[in-house]
This record gives structure tokens, C-alpha cells and sequence, in this order.
């Protein structure tokens, strides 16, 4: 829910609740879209400004997948993503992986991280399959593990 401290306007909730019920990586057109639904006329700068607060807040996490328009999540620890440049489906990407990679940054290169973004930008396998049009809103993809030897042809 909104992040405790947090000043609930109204507004702000009905925001994220908007987010909810379209399951995240939805956009600030999108979530004004299905505000209309129940409040014609609901300002889209009241979107942008809630959107504003429940980020800085860290109620909502806001995801640059690539191209395009900021993507709004509900916040759960870190995220980051690999992103279908077809249909632009998206997979969460498990911390454990991230982890590894700044441990061989410390490790190796004495690198130290302070905050880590990843983004990985690709072809999921339904669309290496058979390539369509792009989806209309972004999707999670399935997170499933294949063997070493990759998918069988």
C-alpha cells in the first residue's frame, strides 16, 4: 500500500489503485485511461503529480524499459527487467543474478555500486517463434527456466 509517512490524499489512491488493478508496467496515459473509466475528466496532471509523489515516496516504482514512456509498478524491493523489443513483454529479472554481477564488480574491479539499473532488451520466445505486431500494453512474461542447452527446436 502507500508508503507509511506518506501523506494520503484522495487522489494518490485512487492513482495507485489504478496500478493495481492494471497489474503494473502500465504507463501515466494508461492509468488516466482507466481513471476515466469511474471519474470522467480526472486531470491527467493530478496523474503526473501523484505519480511524482508515490515514486519519491517508494510506494510505486517507475521502470525506463527502453524506448518509450516511463512504466509504473507497485514498489517490492529492486527491479529490473528484460524487455521483449517485439511484443514488449517484461520479465523480472531475480536479484540473486544482479547480486553476482556487483559482487564481481567489488570483487574484480574494486568497483563499488551504489545503485544498480538493469535492462536487457531482446526477443522472447513466442516472438522468435513467430513474429506479430506489438502488443498494445506491455505484459509479464512467463518466467520459465530452460537447460543449459537452451529450447529445443
Amino acid at each position: 500500500m502507500l508508503a507509511p509517512g506518506m501523506r494520503r490524499t484522495a487522489q494518490r489512491t485512487m492513482v495507485y489503485n489504478a496500478i493495481v488493478r492494471l497489474g503494473g508496467h502500465c504507463t501515466a496515459d494508461e492509468i488516466t485511461i482507466e481513471l476515466h473509466r469511474t471519474k470522467p475528466g480526472f486531470p491527467r496532471s493530478t496523474v503526473y503529480r501523484a505519480l511524482e509523489a508515490l515514486t519519491a515516496s517508494g510506494s510505486v516504482y517507475a521502470a525506463h524499459l527502453g524506448e518509450g514512456p516511463t512504466h509504473y509498478e507497485l514498489a517490492s524491493g529492486d527491479h529490473h527487467h528484460a524487455v521483449c523489443q517485439v511484443c514488449g513483454g517484461v520479465l523480472h529479472i531475480q536479484e540473486e543474478l544482479v547480486n553476482s554481477l556487483e559482487t564481481h564488480l567489488q570483487d574484480l574491479h574494486r568497483f563499488r555500486p551504489v545503485r544498480t539499473e538493469v535492462l536487457v532488451v531482446g526477443v522472447c520466445e513466442t516472438c522468435s517463434r513467430a513474429p506479430g505486431p506489438k502488443a498494445a500494453r506491455r505484459h509479464t512474461l512467463e518466467h520459465i527456466h530452460h537447460s543449459e542447452a537452451g529450447p529445443s527446436s
